[in-house]
């Protein structure tokens, strides 16, 4: 049977506009697993975390498969030893990108600020790195070296791969960028952390203190234990240069947080693309946002976890830990070469 000829037009346009649209939706199909792969989102992510063997000493974690030592430098460099092996030598690469070990770590500390430096970094387009905190030297060393490379996001050539596990830095594991902050604000931020999790947990002094009549502190708890920075820092210089270090303010990021990005591009040997104009002050929350990134269509905050309110702390307690804090500070601003105020 045929056809007329105004039916068969009609038929064939209607064809036309099928296969016009298929290949119009194929390609957004292409574009958006491209997109969405050079972001890193198609690398796999870190396991949820689990308690695992701890305790281990530094001299047993930083020895490769031959039982040979880390060499300090390649760490630092965030370049794998040389085991012999060429499987540590040959990176995981495809055409959007290789993984690579991190040529720089946010090692510390919990409550410092560290997200908020990790997210400012991540502007820069120079930057990649794991959104979730991989814990491998203090938690998961034992999968080994070739797990902890599958976690990195791919890189393009110039551009430097990093991770952030703040746990590092009291653990004794690898380095190199450390924020701190006044660790009497950061103790009472870590309890108040703990309290949205626990709201039956004791008060703040009756965990500071082994006695509150004598006023001994209790060194044992973790939020007390952290802010001690001399000592864990001390154990790091055992086995790394301080050249290899850069201190952070945790209080200079929130005052002036282009200033201290100008100072973490340069020790990272980046251009200074993260400047002034990528931030302005949010005054309910207390800290730095960034601003509104182009084709977004709100800025960008940390999360509501961030800059919660503190529970009222007396005075008397405050200024007894400052007491105890104090020559730990002095010996940490002479160790660092800087002053960062705490008194």
């Amino acid at each position: 049977m045929g056809c007329s000829a105004r039916a068969c037009a009609l038929n064939l346009g209607h064809l036309k506009a099928q296969s016009k649209l298929s290949v119009f939706f194929t390609m957004i199909l292409v574009f958006t697993y491209l997109f969405y792969c050079l972001n890193g989102f198609c690398d796999s992510l870190p396991r949820p975390v689990y308690d695992h063997h701890q305790g281990n000493h530094l001299q047993n974690k930083l020895q490769d498969g031959h039982g040979g030592p880390y060499n300090a430098s390649s760490l630092v460099r965030g370049r794998a030893p040389d085991t012999g092996t060429q499987a540590n030598n040959i990176s995981i690469a495809n055409s959007f990108g290789t993984k690579k070990f991190p040529q720089a770590i946010i090692i510390g500390v919990k409550k410092g600020g560290t997200r908020a430096l990790l997210e400012f970094l991540r502007i820069h387009p120079d930057v990649r790195a794991v959104g979730a905190e991989p814990h491998f030297f203090d938690r998961f060393y034992d999968r080994g070296l070739e797990w902890y490379r599958s976690l990195m996001p791919r890189t393009l050539e110039g551009q430097i791969t990093m991770e952030k596990t703040p746990s590092y830095f009291i653990t004794k594991e690898a380095p190199l960028i450390v924020v701190v902050r006044d660790p009497v604000t950061r103790a009472v931020s870590d309890y108040t952390q703990t309290l949205t999790k626990s709201p039956g947990l004791p008060s703040f002094q009756n965990l500071a203190f082994r006695n509150s009549t004598t006023g001994l502190i209790d060194t044992s708890w973790s939020a007390v234990r952290i802010g001690i920075y001399a000592k864990h820092l001390e154990n790091w210089l055992r086995y790394f240069p301080m050249s290899g270090f850069l201190f952070v303010s945790g209080e200079r990021l929130v005052t002036d947080p282009a200033a201290e990005m100008g100072r973490v591009q340069d020790f990272l040997g980046l251009k200074r693309v993260v400047t002034d104009k990528h931030f302005y002050f949010n005054q309910t929350k207390g800290f730095p946002c960034l601003k509104k990134p182009e084709g977004s269509s709100r800025p960008r905050c940390l999360g509501k976890s961030k800059g919660r309110p503190h529970p009222q702390i007396p005075t008397d307690v405050l200024l007894r830990l400052r007491e105890f804090y104090r020559p730990f500070n002095l010996k940490f601003y002479q160790m660092t070469g800087q002053d960062f105020g705490w008194g």
